[in-house]
């Protein structure tokens, strides 16, 4: 019977390019490459760093093959290493087993990077949440569970190394500790994906520690309210939210109504994020490349918005390996008109944050229609509130949360939301105790509310951050004083020119509840395309006819022009007549579907659209239902 023999493969080392000498021994085999070819022999690079030279008269082989060689001798030379190598009896075929060896290098965690490692070789394991591809080496931003650093890996300008890897890949990197622009970096020998295994415990432990950094170091509210309070758990969770894409490398979206309550919302959380991005990031525009702040004209998430902020998005993440941004939407989103908005984004997993104080529809359990299409809701409706809780005050105690620091510099901001938005409630009057203290009247407040408004109708899309940086005097005081009396003069002169127009045509009406409706046209009697827009007109005209017969009077105004109507109405109707704008467009919509009417807003402060040829039938079922309208 003959004797079987079981074949076993030889074994030849593959080094790691980061591998250094050291990581050789004697007499084994290693797989290298011919790198250059000599008279009395040719060199064969084992790694990035480790060659040795291979004495032959006739060599065979040529520049660029691959070769197993085998480490005959290594010795000093001239204060260097060198290797001497000799054929290997396995070179003649691919017929081994390959084991690969990485470098031996201490593991280090991030926070322990130091200038005392500055020159030394390290290894580091963590997340790459961010690849950018500079002119020079590709940059990879990395985080452990301790915090972040960047690894340069440098080839070519310009050309992008490590292809294979992506945002979110859990690697380790081996390079040299060094310093670029203060900040302490990795000049990268070899960046690999970790094994499944590795990965997932590395992973976890990340997320674990990012998670614990990422609560709010202070959940306190700047005044007493039971709303507030009741809210508290949801501001804490946005801002934890925020927190956490500031330290996962994502980038901030953040729309906000374009009036002063909107602007006053999205400039709080732009002072609160701003400097936890540049103390986050390595990126010396990361101020400009991971947050976006962008006014809206409408009072809601627009389809136009969301399509345009998602192809940017998109290309972001396709063009700098760039997450996809987390949305926050400020004075606007809670409402049936965000939905289409806030679906699309959804389609494409973009976690959104609403904090917002319109109605939201009908609440069951703490929750409306938009809670089922955002990640965060919230609005003082709710929890049982209402509207006078205004945005801006909502968005300033939530950025207090996201960066405690910033809240002096902003403890005014309520109180020009407020007044910008003719809010009034016990939590409005704590507001204005507060600015009255840093110096501002309740004049002073409503110029400045008015100045924002003014600007924002110049600056359409553009967000104005120094402007309205100065306006909110979040600068120099001196300046903000100058701007508030060129912007009020000019204002004024606007405002009066429209009310000269409009008041003569104003039509008033009397109701047999009580209620007092002013009509106006503001296609016919109202200058187009100018300062103040046909919502600003309505507003200036309703005020001028309350100064007239005081707050307390059930008076409403409605200004229409072809395919669109404006309202404002005094609070009296709201609380003595159970009014809401919502609902008296919900049911126009059901007795006059063709009509195609839509909008919204507060309750007695909105706006509905319509197709032009059935104008008429609209506002005639508007007004009808104001005359049916009783008294609780």
């Amino acid at each position: 019977m003959s004797k079987t023999t079981t074949y076993t493969k030889p074994m030849v080392y593959v080094l790691n390019p980061s591998c250094q000498i050291e990581d050789l021994e004697i007499g084994s085999d290693y797989e290298g490459v011919i790198t250059r070819v000599e008279k009395y022999g040719f060199f064969v690079s084992l790694s990035k760093s480790v060659y040795g030279l291979l004495r032959t008269r006739n060599p065979k082989e040529k520049v660029g093959d691959k070769i197993v060689v085998k480490i005959s001798e290594i010795k000093p030379h001239k204060g260097k290493m060198d290797v001497d190598l000799s054929y290997s009896k396995t070179r003649y075929g691919n017929d081994y087993e390959k084991v690969p060896v990485k470098r031996s290098v201490k593991k280090t965690k991030v926070k322990d990077l130091t200038e005392d490692l500055i020159g030394r070789n390290v290894a580091v394991q963590g997340e790459i949440i961010q690849i950018q591809q500079t002119s020079g080496p590709t940059i990879f931003t990395l985080r452990d569970e301790t915090d972040i650093t960047w690894a340069a890996a440098f080839n070519e300008p310009g050309v992008r190394m490590y292809p294979e890897l992506e945002v979110e890949d859990v690697v380790e990197i081996l390079g040299e500790v060094s310093l670029h622009s203060g900040k302490i970096q990795i000049e990268s020998e070899s960046i690999e994906k970790l094994p499944e295994d590795e990965e997932e415990a590395v992973r976890r432990a990340i997320d674990m520690a990012v998670d614990k950094k990422a609560e709010s170091p202070d959940t306190s509210v700047m005044i007493e309210s039971e709303v507030l309070d009741k809210l508290r758990p949801k501001l804490a969770a946005a801002a934890k939210a925020i927190r956490r894409a500031i330290l996962d490398g994502r980038s901030i979206l953040v729309r906000h109504h374009a009036d002063a309550d909107g602007i006053c919302s999205g400039i709080a959380v732009e002072q609160a994020v701003l400097p936890l991005l540049r103390e986050e990031s390595n990126d010396a525009d990361a101020e400009w490349h991971f947050f976006k702040r962008s006014p809206s004209k409408a009072p809601f998430y627009e389809l136009e918005d969301v399509v345009k902020d998602l192809s940017f998005a998109l290309e972001d993440q396709e063009r700098h390996g760039q997450k996809l941004p987390l949305l926050v939407l400020l004075d606007n989103g809670s409402t049936e008109e965000d939905v289409a908005a806030l679906r699309h984004s959804k389609v494409f997993g973009v976690e959104s944050v609403v904090v917002d104080h319109h109605y939201p529809g009908e609440v069951e359990d703490g929750r409306s229609l938009i809670d089922d299409y955002v990640d965060i809701h919230v609005n003082p409706y709710l929890v049982g509130g209402d509207s006078q809780l205004t945005a801006g005050a909502l968005a300033v105690e939530l950025a207090g949360m996201i960066n405690p620091d910033v809240r002096d510099k902003i403890r005014h901001f309520p109180a020009i939301a407020a007044v910008g938005d003719h809010a009034e409630c016990d939590e409005v009057d704590q507001y204005l105790e507060i600015a009255e203290e840093l110096g501002y009247s309740r004049e002073d407040l409503d110029r400045v509310s008015t100045c924002v408004d003014f600007e924002a109708y110049f600056l359409r899309f553009n967000n104005g951050r120094g402007i309205m940086n100065t306006l909110l005097g979040l600068e120099d005081r001196e300046r903000q004083e100058e701007l508030l009396d060129v912007l009020m003069s000019e204002s004024d002169k606007r405002v009066d020119t429209q009310l000269k127009a409009a008041l003569p045509n104003v039509e008033t009406v009397y109701f047999d509840n009580g209620i007092q409706l002013n009509r106006l046209d503001v296609e016919k009697y109202a200058h187009k395309f100018t300062y103040p827009a046909p919502g600003k007109t309505t507003g200036y005209v309703h005020d001028k006819l309350v100064q007239e017969k005081g707050e307390d009077k059930p008076i409403m105004t409605l200004a229409n022009g072809p395919d669109f109507a404006v309202l404002r109405a005094t609070e009296t109707i709201k609380n003595d007549f159970d009014f809401n704008l919502n609902n008296v467009i919900t049911k126009i919509q059901e007795e006059l579907p063709q009509a195609g009417v839509d909008g919204g807003g507060h309750e007695v402060a909105g706006s509905l659209k319509f197709v032009e040829g059935l104008r008429d039938e609209v506002l005639d079922l508007f007004i009808e239902d104001v005359k049916d309208l009783k008294r609780d």
